[in-house]
């Protein structure tokens, strides 16, 4: 039996991450120890680490900051209550918030000023949703299904706008939209695509891989909102199975019994020694044949944030 890994590109960390992570690399090799982070940068388990190990300190809530102390905000974005907060400590804030997260910020501001409901396609409790409806808590309204987007109420059908999560899985979010619209045939779209390029760009290359997959492997952390939607959208594409693994380690060899084509991804924050070391392991087990299905490259990238430029 022939044993093979199809790989899913694209891979490796996208532009809002990479800059996240290079504002705290150059936060400490700058001010050095501690740094100071709201949240943790991104989602991934083995990069909060390696930035802890060089003396990143990652905290819940500003209050845990020293007075007069740097933070930086990480890549989900905040809301004006802790930017408040953050000044109220006399903080210095260096914004590591992913612009494209930025973009939804600004569109739920506007639309909110011009007297729109924003209904929120996202999920409740994840940092990214929390910021932005932050901005405008009275005009925002949460949708995180088909069955919220049947039941949810506006005070003016004529001005509603949808926006969306930069991590969802698109036709996940497509679904909602479509009951909304049936809701709120006035329902306006955002300027722009919200979901981010680099989540688009894994959901589709995972998409064409998935059908001829017995077992779809996503490498990601357990709280990587863009991850955990790759698993979906590989159940829902054909693979015969999918798993999250934040690494190496987490494989079980018994998920590949009888299997002879195992799909590998990874989510937009995992760094690419990571999806390698899977790839090895999966050589040890006897996948040692790999094809790559190219994705969509991504060259695109993110100044650092103002205080952290050159001069």
């Amino acid at each position: 039996m022939t044993k093979r890994v199809l790989l899913a590109s694209s891979r490796g960390t996208c532009a809002g991450v990479d800059r996240a992570i290079e504002t705290v690399e150059n936060a400490l090799a700058r001010w050095g120890p501690p740094v100071y982070v709201r949240h943790q940068i991104v989602h991934n388990t083995h990069v909060i680490a390696a930035l802890e190990a060089r003396g990143a300190v990652f905290v819940d809530d500003v209050a845990e900051v020293p007075e007069g102390a740097r933070v930086i905000f990480s890549a989900h974005g905040v809301s004006p209550v802790v930017r408040t907060a953050a000044s109220s400590r006399r903080l210095e804030v260096v914004d590591a918030t992913c612009p494209l997260v930025s973009k939804v910020h600004k569109e739920a501001v506007r639309f909110a000023g011009d007297g729109y409901t924003v209904l929120l396609i996202g999920h409740a409790g994840h940092e990214e949703i929390v910021g932005i409806m932050g901005e405008a808590p009275e005009s925002i309204r949460l949708v995180e299904s088909t069955g919220d987007a049947a039941s949810v109420e506006v005070p003016d059908p004529g001005r509603v706008v949808w926006l969306c999560q930069t991590t969802l899985a698109i036709d996940e979010a497509m679904e909602i939209v479509g009951v909304l619209r049936d809701r709120f045939p006035a329902l306006a779209d955002p300027p722009s695509d919200d979901i981010c390029f680099a989540t688009q760009n894994r959901q589709n290359a995972i998409k064409s891989v998935a059908p001829r997959c017995d077992v779809v492997l996503v490498v990601g952390s357990p709280n990587s909102s863009n991850s955990r939607r790759l698993v979906e959208v590989a159940a829902a594409a054909g693979a015969g199975a999918a798993h999250l693994v934040d690494g190496a380690g987490e494989l079980d060899p018994a998920w590949l019994d009888g299997a002879e084509t195992v799909g590998v991804t990874s989510g937009a924050s995992v760094p690419e020694v990571l999806v390698t070391h899977l790839l090895d392991r999966l050589a040890d087990l006897g996948f040692d044949q790999v094809e790559t299905q190219q994705g969509v490259p991504e060259p695109q990238r993110f100044s650092l944030p103002l205080p952290l430029r050159a001069g």
